[in-house]
């Protein structure tokens, strides 16, 4: 067999145009409508998460359909463009995240995050499935039954935003509180198990229910944690410690190429390559020296650059015009009330079972309330696998929208009543080093 020598055709210069100005729109934009939040005393993420939506079909497309379908045309192509660099984002973004995370203290407190996590995962769950089954049959896509989609709506109730809380608590300034430590914590258990229930409702809407499914889909998760530990970590070391007085560029490489991998593993396992990416940030930050160093060094470009690229990148697939339409409006405020309450309620009670105060259970309640852009890359996935069809999508990124803007006024509220304790100080004094010696 002989290998075709031909050269690959590149992008055409009307793509490669169009990626550079919808690169700079969404930039500038979001970038813009960020100051705007903080100027209202919000997290420029809140900004920023509507600048997709502003952008979208919902004002622009209205507005000025011309302009919109030239600039931002509903071309897979040009869409994928824009999707793998804000997908680069979010891994970066997530994995400094990981290795901000303080090990010692989820140990610690590994019976409240794991109240926690469980509160905030079962009760939405239950709930959120009990109203997919009493949801109008014309909000269900149509693949998989009425069971499939009634399984789908309790995942996307029940699932957080680490993505998104991790970046509001680094713009609040609280990832280093106990408080917030705990939420990224509880988020990320919640996260791995929505992951893995929705690789079940993958399987039931395109195969239907097999009884291998989630022993397999277990089956993978503890592999991918054995692997952290077993290979991950003592490769990282091996890979990250020579380089330790290397110059600068060749620790960043190396950090970027072992996120990517981590990513790319979990992602060939069937499961979300944010998962990777999290679990590699862990490893990196729990070895220190050169890997961490190299991740602080990153932050300022994936805060100010690619996280708010991922969030406005995201939010160009919703249209608020289906709300247009009297019975999806009512589904839409059920389903909102009923992921808050549910979601609010489950991480209360799992933080007051661990002994935590009311003012810290208000506040971890409030925080893993924030689903943004997970709840939307969710809904995509239900809209493609047809379990979703356009309201019950618009319903669900609604949901997402909503409860990522609610969170950060109540977690500014509840945490500026609890005392910064000295352990906190001393992980802020350090966390304010690292960055100063990256910068």
């Amino acid at each position: 067999m002989t290998l075709s020598t031909a050269p690959v055709p590149g992008l055409s210069d009307h793509q490669m145009l169009l990626f550079l100005l919808q690169l700079s729109l969404l930039i500038t934009a979001a970038t813009l409508l960020g100051r705007v939040a903080a100027r209202l005393n919000m997290p420029p993420v809140v900004g920023e998460l509507a600048c997709g939506v502003v952008l979208g079909p919902s004002l622009f497309g209205n507005v000025a359909p011309g302009l919109s379908a030239w600039l931002l045309p509903r071309d897979p192509e040009q869409t994928h463009l824009l999707n793998a660099v804000s997908q680069l984002g979010v891994l970066l973004l997530v994995a400094i995240t990981g290795a901000h995370i303080d090990l010692g203290l989820l140990r610690r407190e590994r019976r409240t995050v794991g109240l926690v996590s469980v509160g905030s995962v079962l009760l939405p769950l239950a709930l959120g499935f009990a109203l997919g089954l009493l949801l109008p049959v014309s909000m269900a896509g149509g693949a998989g039954g009425e069971v499939t989609f009634a399984l789908f709506i309790g995942v996307a109730v029940a699932v957080s935003a680490l993505p998104v809380i991790a970046k509001t608590l680094l713009d609040m300034g609280l990832l280093h509180r106990d408080v917030g430590q705990m939420i990224v914590g509880s988020a990320a258990v919640s996260d791995i198990v929505g992951w893995l229930l929705l690789s079940v409702v993958s399987a039931m809407a395109t195969h239907g229910l097999r009884a291998g499914v989630l022993a397999e889909s277990a089956g993978c998760l503890l592999l991918v944690l054995a692997a952290t530990v077993l290979v991950l970590r003592p490769l990282a070391a091996r890979v990250l410690r020579p380089l330790e007085h290397a110059q600068p560029g060749l620790g960043l490489s190396a950090v970027v190429v072992l996120i990517l991998l981590s990513a790319a593993g979990t992602h060939a396992l069937g499961m979300e390559p944010v998962l990777g990416a999290f679990l590699c940030g862990i490893v990196v930050g729990s070895l220190g020296g050169a890997g961490r160093r190299s991740l602080d060094s990153l932050r300022t470009f994936v805060m100010a650059t690619l996280a708010p690229l991922f969030l406005a990148a995201s939010g160009l697939q919703v249209d608020l015009t289906t709300l247009a339409r009297p019975p999806v409006l009512l589904a839409a405020v059920v389903t909102l009330a009923v992921a808050v309450g549910a979601k609010f309620a489950g991480g209360y009670l799992g933080a007051r079972a661990g002994r935590l105060g009311h003012t810290e259970s208000v506040a971890i309640g409030a925080g893993l309330n924030a689903r943004g852009l997970v709840e939307i890359v969710l809904a995509s996935v239900g809209l493609s696998l047809g379990v979703l069809n356009t309201a019950s999508y618009t319903v669900i990124v609604l949901v997402a929208v909503v409860t990522s803007v609610m969170a950060p006024p109540v977690l500014r509220h509840t945490t500026s009543r609890i005392a910064t304790t000295p352990a906190e100080a001393e992980r802020q004094r350090e966390f304010t080093d690292r960055l100063a010696r990256a910068g």
